[in-house]
């Protein structure tokens, strides 16, 4: 067994030696949907001209709505993801993702009429709105507080590790595209009749051994605590970092929940004076990051790249590329999360994107095309990948308190595939509308306005517990 002597952080004034292998097992376990909820999501993003010349999807509102359909199940399964892992549990919310997972990729990917394809890229995306939910969640009820932001940033390392695997598995099963190819050359083509089939089906195997790993790992003990299950709390947090430890949490936990009912939580409760200012911090933090328009980057990667010049081929092998950046980067935030903190490194990416966007809009007014469009497209994904995308996550799973939590991150999160959406779904009509550049221009705008949020209204949250962090924002 693995044991890594930590400081007191989490145990008062007791030394610890917290269970690192097991630890790092549960959390990688549970850190697994995120690799599902990146692959699931980015998939379309290179089967989208091979699914769209099979259906016939020509008008902006049907590639709209093919592109963003899963964003409704996103939305839906983050609504249900509260009171359902509230009241069912973590563990048995993640195993419902892993079923709906594995069912959805193999029916996506065999449906024959565009119906079918809708009803379940929206069944995905409820397993999408379950995982994004629960999976930072669970994993911050089982950290220690000087490791959660690392082992929350997991939970994104795993996503964009789905990100690329799709990414990767889309090029290696798509077969060559000759240029020039006639619409009913391309229309009779295995890339149109069976590449974007398998595309989808590939995630069914990870699915698979989701649902069983999900199996072998504990209840969170927050949970657990809540609900009453003391005894069964107590093993496994004994068996993270001692009897110390377990005593410590065991207090701590309590301590937060001493003032608090375990009736069930209403959602009216949740606007009340002394929760409504923090739920608003995390709502407009999962807005924020949707509308950096970095994921325009992934679902629209062809019409961005084709307007820079790039042709299918090559458009296939810059998806790569950006998955590739996306997870370098994404490790990079692994290391900064514990030691930089969450608002310094929120400040540098709101500020990083931003600028990278603003970049990008000149490039495309003026007509650049080639390598000065990707490496400005790289820069946002980079500035992204560190921060963004992983530190929302580790905020949205920390700000709120221990009874609640639940509750509060599925309103987060709903929030967020729910501007995902919109996001999605416009494009193709501010592309029409405003052009490239313009689009791009707007993402920069509120890039801009996230960076003065931030500094206003979001404070340091590293190195503390979650009930410190509850007293903290009670405090402001």
């Amino acid at each position: 067994m693995q044991t890594v002597h930590s400081p007191a952080t989490d145990t008062g004034d007791v030394n610890t030696q917290l269970n690192a292998g097991y630890i790092w097992g549960i959390a990688s376990v549970a850190a697994l949907g995120g690799l599902l909820f990146g692959y699931d999501w980015v998939v379309i993003g290179g089967a989208k001209p091979f699914y769209e010349s099979f259906f016939h999807l020509t008008s902006e509102f049907q590639v709209g709505w093919a592109n963003g359909c899963a964003l409704i199940g996103c939305l839906l399964g983050s609504l249900a993801a509260g009171k359902l892992s509230d009241s069912a549990g973590r563990k048995k919310t993640l195993l419902c993702s892993a079923l709906l997972f594995t069912l959805s990729s193999l029916l996506t990917g065999w449906s024959y009429s565009f119906v079918a394809f809708i009803f379940w890229r929206i069944a995905g995306g409820v397993a999408i709105g379950l995982a994004s939910n629960v999976c930072p969640t669970y994993i911050a009820e089982i950290s220690p507080s000087q490791w959660r932001g690392k082992l929350i940033s997991l939970n994104q390392l795993a996503l964009v590790s789905g990100i690329l695997m799709a990414q990767v598995a889309n090029f290696a099963i798509a077969r060559k595209v000759v240029e020039g190819a006639s619409a009913l050359a391309l229309e009779q083509s295995w890339n149109v009749q069976y590449g974007w089939r398998w595309m989808f089906t590939a995630v069914a195997l990870p699915g698979v051994i989701f649902f069983f790993a999900t199996l072998l790992i504990p209840e969170s003990p927050r949970w657990q605590m809540v609900h009453g299950f003391e005894s069964a709390a107590r093993l496994t947090l004994n068996r993270i970092g001692g009897p110390g430890y377990a005593d410590h949490s065991v207090a701590t936990i309590h301590e937060g929940l001493n003032h608090e009912t375990k009736s069930r939580v209403a959602w009216r409760e949740l606007f009340a004076p002394s929760l409504r200012r923090v739920l608003l911090i995390g709502i407009t933090l999962a807005v924020i990051q949707q509308w950096s328009g970095i994921n325009i980057l992934f679902n629209y990667a062809e019409e961005v790249f084709r307007s820079a010049g790039y042709g299918v081929n090559e458009i296939l092998f810059n998806i790569v590329i950006t998955g590739a950046i996306n997870f370098v980067f994404t490790i990079v935030a692994m290391a900064c999360v514990d030691r930089f903190g969450r608002r310094s490194i929120m400040l540098f990416g709101t500020l990083g994107v931003g600028v990278s966007h603003l970049l990008s809009a000149f490039a495309y007014s003026r007509g650049m095309r080639g390598p000065a469009v990707l490496i400005l497209t790289l820069s946002a994904i980079a500035c992204y990948a560190v921060s963004l995308a992983p530190i929302t996550w580790v905020l949205i799973a920390e700000i709120f308190p221990n009874r609640v939590r639940g509750l509060a991150v599925s309103i987060a999160v709903a929030a967020l595939w729910a501007s995902s959406f919109a996001l999605t779904y416009s494009f193709p009509f501010l592309n029409r509308a405003l052009g490239t550049g313009g689009t791009f221009s707007a993402y920069a705008a509120i890039c801009l306005f996230g960076a003065v949020f931030v500094y206003r209204f979001v404070p340091e949250t590293k190195g503390r517990s979650l009930e410190e962090i509850e007293e903290l924002f009670n405090s402001l």
